[in-house]
């Protein structure tokens, strides 16, 4: 049986954060970027598309947020693996995307390493809640 990379969908209004994650995840020998979105409403055409194993969702977008694009996401399909990833730590959207059903909320300044690893947690089944999250999620 061959191996089987993880397959991911970053999702980033900024081209430059996106070429940045691109570029990290592509120095890695198990993930491949399988697609890439600049809005929350090409979501759930492009996770059609791509089938991807774990989608790297941004928070805040002008049009179509990363919360609004998880619901959306999550409604059409359930068992989808969503990742936040932001640059600002808000309560209310921890709080929100945690009882959507998504897998974790990243920072955008954490250590690159470190998100890799938590991508690779997410594809395996776990969550990646960063431990500045914690106090904001039911207990």
């Amino acid at each position: 049986m061959g191996f089987e990379p993880i397959r991911l969908l970053v999702v980033d209004d900024h081209s430059f954060v996106r070429a940045a994650l691109v570029d990290l995840f592509a120095g890695t020998d198990d993930i491949v970027v399988v697609g890439e979105c600049v809005d929350g409403a090409e979501v759930p055409p492009a996770v059609e598309a791509t089938h991807p194993d774990v989608v790297l969702m941004d928070v805040d977008m002008p049009r179509v947020d990363g919360v609004k694009a998880t619901r959306a996401l999550l409604e059409i399909q359930p068992d989808a693996r969503v990742l936040m990833l932001t640059g600002t730590i808000s309560a209310a959207c921890i709080r929100e995307v945690h009882l959507l059903g998504a897998k974790g909320y990243l920072l955008k300044g954490d250590d690159p390493s470190e998100l890799i690893e938590r991508v690779r947690e997410v594809a395996a089944g776990g969550t990646a809640w960063g431990s500045f999250v914690a106090k904001y999620l039911p207990a």
